[in-house]
């Protein structure tokens, strides 16, 4: 019988490769990851046809995100982590790049209409002072025209009738930033 020296078991770790070193995981790190991946789907599932056409997205994928926006309750969390697995196996910056650059776009469209809404407020209440600031902030401005839309945005409100000026000020507005250069 041929015996092994004592020092066998160094010899055996010395001989493998040093490059091959095993990465541990730990189980919660996977659930992490795995529950991104979900989210990530989740955001996919809630956004628009339209949207959706913006984001790169393989035949498989948008084939279940297409099904899990048709379907409702149980078993849309169910197509949900089917998403998340087929999310897996996929290169996600991509799709995370092209998200974070369509939420960014309807973050400042957001800011947009809000500060529209403001000035739209500000004219009914401040009247001909905020049309000059109006006039300052967009120089092809009608003056003519926002005046009437403000004298009968004023007048509405007076009498309590529906707000139809209110929104004509608005889009007027709205139509005046998307020409502004």
């Amino acid at each position: 019988m041929n015996q092994q020296p004592e020092n066998w078991l160094d010899k055996v770790t010395e001989d493998q490769n040093d490059d091959d070193e095993i990465i541990w995981v730990s189980k919660s790190e996977i659930k992490r990851d795995a529950e991104m991946l979900k989210d990530l789907g989740s955001e996919l599932v809630d956004l628009g046809k339209n949207a959706l056409e913006r984001i790169p997205l393989d035949e498989d994928l948008l084939a279940a995100i297409q099904l899990a926006q048709k379907i409702k309750k149980e078993g849309r969390r169910r197509q949900i982590q089917l998403i998340g697995k087929i999310l897996r196996r996929r290169d996600i910056e991509p799709i995370q790049t092209a998200l974070d650059k369509l939420k960014n776009r309807h973050d400042q469209q957001t800011f947009l209409f809000h500060k529209l809404e403001a000035l739209r407020d500000r004219l009914i209440t401040e009247g001909d002072d905020a049309i000059l600031a109006v006039l300052a902030l967009y120089p092809h401005a009608d003056r003519q025209q926002l005046r009437s839309l403000v004298r009968n945005a004023q007048k509405e409100k007076a009498t309590g009738k529906p707000a139809q000026a209110l929104r004509q000020i608005f889009q007027y507005l709205r139509g005046l930033a998307g020409e502004t250069p």
